[in-house]
């Protein structure tokens, strides 16, 4: 502006000086000149008049372009333009497993074995402890051998009487002797059984609880051992039933467990069908790899469920958001930007969506390829004059 300002004076200075020649020219022009020197002379003038206001015309406009960008705000925009969205569900939960069971005695008697300790691995089935069974290995070698008897009688007693050879009451007495004394022997071995522990599944002997030697009780409440199996963990969250439609099984889950630094990345197995009237939530169940077996039940998981994905989606900062007293959210849009990047705030009333860390989804108001004012949009007013500083 400050060179335009002082070009003017120089231009004057000059036309003033070609002026004076002129008119001492001009007047000996008029007195003595024809009269196509006169028309020369008049052309000549004109083209330095129209040069001029030619002149005058840019420093006006010059002038009034510095001035008026004075009072124009200086703003940053971004441009609209389809990208994915994936928003996440952040919840808390804890790691769990369904085997992990504590195994108490089902006779009572004295421990008399112990055959596993703390961190064994062991198969489904595998005998942990043996108790004293009183005596009752001996009663049952004893009633099995009256079994053995009993069917070589009845053996003898059928063969007898499918030759017509003895009475049938003779028949049917040595096939209930047979019969009762198999039973006997299988409730025998029922009630010996429980003199030993076995593993109901494969895992590992978390903590062995009593030692060889100690009285066990099945009615004292004492566990011998705690079994955990850790191939089978699981993460189990309360979700909002508002979430009830985005949160399905397959949906992609992202466990983050802090004690140990690790992020694991599955699915949603299964969801709950029943809503919960205390805290209006559902129930939901994610499955935990553990190979290693790092993942310990009970540590604290953070959950990140993926409820929403657009693969076209209208993304703005929140900051650029601003509500008017009836509840509704608008935003300014950059119209009829010129070379200058000079152009006008118009206000815009939008629908948002979800929101993911530093952007928000715009879901109508505003359309692909328009500029959303971003930064500087809580001093613009509707229809003010801005200018843009920054695209982005």
């Amino acid at each position: 502006m400050k060179n335009a300002l002082i070009r003017i004076p120089l231009l004057l200075l000059l036309l003033t000086a070609c002026g004076g020649n002129g008119n001492t020219s001009l007047e000996e022009l008029l007195a003595s000149g024809s009269l196509e020197q006169i028309k020369e002379k008049k052309k000549a003038l004109a083209e330095e008049q129209r040069a001029l206001a030619t002149s005058l015309r840019r420093v006006d406009s010059a002038i009034q372009s510095r001035e008026l960008k004075k009072n124009v705000p200086l703003v940053s925009t971004l441009e609209l333009s389809p990208r994915p969205f994936v928003h996440y569900l952040e919840l808390q939960g804890d790691v769990q497993t369904r085997q992990n069971v504590l195994l108490y005695p089902e006779m009572a008697g004295t421990l008399v074995r112990v055959l596993v300790k703390d961190g064994d691995a062991v198969a489904k089935g595998q005998v942990l402890a043996r108790i004293d069974d009183g005596g009752m290995a001996s009663a049952l070698e004893q009633l099995r051998t009256q079994a053995a008897l009993s069917e070589t009688t009845f053996e003898r007693q059928k063969r007898l009487w499918e030759q017509n050879i003895g009475s049938e009451i003779q028949y049917l007495q040595a096939k209930a002797s047979y019969e009762a004394a198999v039973n006997q022997v299988k409730q025998a071995e029922s009630q010996l059984a429980k003199s030993i522990i076995r593993a109901p599944f494969s895992g590992i002997v978390d903590e062995v609880m009593q030692e060889e030697g100690s009285t066990v009780n099945p009615g004292a409440g004492m566990p011998v051992f705690r079994l955990i199996n850790l191939a089978e963990m699981y993460v189990q969250v309360d979700v909002p039933e508002s979430h009830l439609d985005g949160v399905t099984a397959g949906k992609q889950v992202q466990i983050f467990i802090p004690v140990l630094g690790d992020s694991i990345t599955t699915e949603v197995r299964q969801t709950g069908n029943y809503i919960n009237p205390a805290n209006r939530t559902f129930r939901v169940e994610i499955p935990v790899p553990n190979k290693g077996g790092d993942i310990k039940p009970n540590l604290t998981a953070r959950v990140r469920i993926n409820d929403y994905t657009n693969p076209e989606a209208l993304l703005i900062p929140p900051g650029a958001i601003s509500e008017n007293s009836q509840g509704e959210q608008f935003v300014y849009v950059a119209e009829g930007v010129g070379d200058d990047q000079v152009g006008k705030a118009v206000r815009r009333v939008v629908r948002t969506g979800l929101a993911q860390g530093d952007v928000i989804e715009i879901l109508s108001g505003v359309s692909e390829g328009e500029y959303i004012i971003i930064e500087g949009a809580r001093r613009v007013r509707e229809g003010q004059a801005i200018e843009i500083i920054n695209r982005a």
